[in-house]
């Protein structure tokens, strides 16, 4: 249930695209730390009265520790300023049925300026997309990407496996400048493009924005039950098969660690290994980067295995890679660590962001 509180703004914080950090002082007096999203509820000011759903922050969980602002209610926004009581200005509904719905035009609506392109598109011609469980790795596939073909076009499909607003990343604000479009699909939004189905989306991302690689993960705040299929991130399997469907080469980013704590995800995470092996049911390019230390190629080679009848595994050069982590324009960080607290993950992430700009022809062939 939600777990309801009501405050005053004392003062704005951080902002970035989509997002506004403020502080809210309660009845009580103390201070709450909460996030609001101006194209929901209001660019919020320091005096508004605002409504807040405090659970996640309450409950300290990760990347949710906000409250959220709900409302403001004294201060209501403006209806936009398209009619919304058409379709002219779309009709898909993301976050349906929730109190904060929006309604948003999709980029294969009739309204949409790119609807005879998609009407048309029947595959996306071979187009590499890598497929990322945890957001985390968005930035350095796109470090190893951009390593060898500074020049490629890149754009992200934002799952809705985590966040649902494309707005609440950090990450995601700070790679703007090096990224061709963010596409939201299915219940996740905010994106410069939205689309209804995974599909939608990948055909967007290659024939709206002429993306020569797609990165295709879930938003942060991943949930998980610490079981086998209780895992957001299990869809990455399907998004293997919407790729493949497509016409599209599929290119699997490992979760691949020495440093997590948690035996299940040492060597390849079992959420790795239980998306390709159980649910991707069109083979993949698997990728491993050459230098792991010894201990951990052993690990990473057993628990591949038997994943070689359906996948190919791909051994990629890391010669430069480290360099390219290191540059990235936002900081490099998973479950808390950093690069070189966790580089197993970052550098077989960046490897993998190697290869597919070998299969795009823009990059030399990775061996």
């Amino acid at each position: 249930m939600v777990r309801w509180r009501t405050g005053t703004v004392t003062a704005l914080r951080r902002q970035w695209s989509g997002a506004v950090e403020l502080d809210v002082e309660l009845a009580d007096g103390a201070t709450m730390r909460a996030l609001a999203y101006p194209e929901l509820v209001g660019r919020p000011e320091p005096g508004d009265r605002v409504l807040l759903n405090a659970g996640a922050l309450l409950m300290g969980l990760g990347t949710g520790g906000y409250a959220l602002v709900v409302a403001l209610p004294d201060r209501l926004p403006p209806d936009p300023p398209q009619a919304h009581d058409t379709r002219d200005a779309g009709h898909l509904v993301k976050a349906r049925y929730t109190p904060l719905q929006p309604i948003l035009l999709g980029v294969d609506e009739e309204a949409s300026p790119h609807r005879a392109v998609l009407e048309a598109a029947e595959d996306v011609a071979g187009l590499p997309v890598v497929t990322a469980d945890l957001h985390s790795a968005l930035p350095a596939i796109l470090a190893g990407i951009h390593a060898d073909a500074p020049d490629a076009r890149v754009a992200y499909v934002l799952t809705d496996g985590g966040a649902l607003p494309a707005w609440f990343s950090r990450t995601l604000d700070g790679l703007r400048g090096r990224l061709v479009g963010t596409v939201s699909v299915g219940q996740a939004f905010g994106g410069d493009l939205e689309a209804t189905t995974v599909h939608s989306g990948l055909l967007a991302a290659r024939h709206v924005l002429a993306a020569d690689v797609v990165i295709l993960a879930q938003g942060p705040g991943n949930l998980g039950t610490g079981t086998r299929w209780g895992y957001s991130g299990v869809a990455v399997g399907e998004a293997v098969n919407a790729v493949a469907a497509l016409g599209g080469r599929p290119v699997g980013s490992l979760r691949i660690s020495d440093a997590d704590p948690r035996p299940r995800h040492r060597g390849v995470s079992h959420h790795s290994v239980t998306a390709y092996g159980r649910v991707a049911l069109a083979p993949a390019d698997l990728v491993v980067p050459d230098g792991l230390e010894p201990a951990l190629a052993r690990d990473v080679d057993a628990a591949l295995a038997p994943l070689t009848g359906r996948h190919r595994v791909v051994r990629v050069p890391t010669d430069g890679l480290d360099a390219a982590l290191r540059a990235s324009a936002v900081p490099l960080s998973t479950m808390g660590r950093g690069l070189d607290a966790d580089y197993a993950y970052f550098l077989a992430a960046a490897a993998a962001g190697r290869h597919a700009a070998a299969l795009a022809g823009t990059a030399p062939e990775s061996r």
